[in-house]
């Protein structure tokens, strides 16, 4: 592994065959054969698995796990979330709870984010998908269409609410 200047290991964080940039911190964490840029910050308790590059000014917060996916710069993924087999754009805020699902039982498939979108808490991207430029997904939805850009999609049951005895 190489470590840059001015990083922050925090305890119970470990490290193998990776490169972490000048100012990151990782607190409590796991990264395995991952690129991770300048100025991002790491758990505590995510793990990056093989093949992920984690541009600069990343956010990615506690029990993230993120495996064979890009991350552009100034984007956030907070916390309780799986992005697999991505590109994920800049700018780009992923909520509480947001899963890409990307194995569709033979093979993996590629969930694709673009710059400046926002994706609401607890929602699944079923992969192969395409969400452009500028949308947003409201929370607790499953997507499984592409979303054009500038676009708002919302993808969640009907509540019913009925009166019991």
């Amino acid at each position: 592994s190489v470590i840059g200047n001015n990083v922050i290991l925090g305890p119970n964080t470990e490290i193998i065959d990776s490169i972490i940039k000048d100012y990151s911190t990782i607190k409590h964490s796991l990264v395995i054969n991952s690129k991770i840029g300048r100025n991002v910050t790491i758990g505590p308790f995510s793990h990056i698995r093989d093949n992920v590059n984690i541009n600069d000014f990343v956010r990615i917060g506690n029990y993230v796990e993120l495996k064979n996916s890009e991350i552009d710069e100034n984007t956030k993924i907070s916390h309780l979330s799986y992005v697999g087999d991505s590109e994920i754009g800049r700018n780009v805020n992923v909520g509480a709870g947001v899963i890409t699902c990307n194995y569709d039982g033979k093979k993996k498939n590629k969930t694709v984010i673009k710059d400046n979108v926002f994706v609401g808490s607890n929602s699944s991207l079923i992969a192969p998908l395409i969400i452009n430029e500028n949308s947003k997904i409201a929370a607790g939805s499953t997507i499984t269409k592409d979303v054009e850009k500038n676009t708002l999609a919302i993808a969640r049951a009907y509540q019913l609410n009925k009166q019991y005895k």
